[in-house]
């Protein structure tokens, strides 16, 4: 690997090539919420993004964030979804 290589990976995101995010609950890590948009910006915009639209579906989504995470869908939930 390159130098430029290596400095790219260390400033790729996690959710840099992911063709989906959703909401974890953080014991179960069970898929609550699959994010309708296109993921684009770094990280923390990410999160912010899909915990603040998750927020906005439902009453009770303020509770449940403070025991979830925002993560990549696998391809094998978004099959299993289909």
């Amino acid at each position: 690997m390159d130098r430029i290589s290596a400095e790219r990976m260390k400033i790729m995101g996690k959710f840099e090539n992911a063709e989906k995010i959703g909401i974890r609950n953080k014991k179960t890590n069970e898929l609550l919420a699959i994010y309708p948009d296109k993921a684009e910006g770094s990280d923390e915009e990410i999160t912010k993004k899909v915990s603040d639209w998750y927020y906005m579906q439902n009453c009770s989504a303020e509770e449940e964030l403070r025991t979830a995470y925002v993560d990549i869908v696998t391809p094998e939930e978004l099959k299993s979804l289909n």
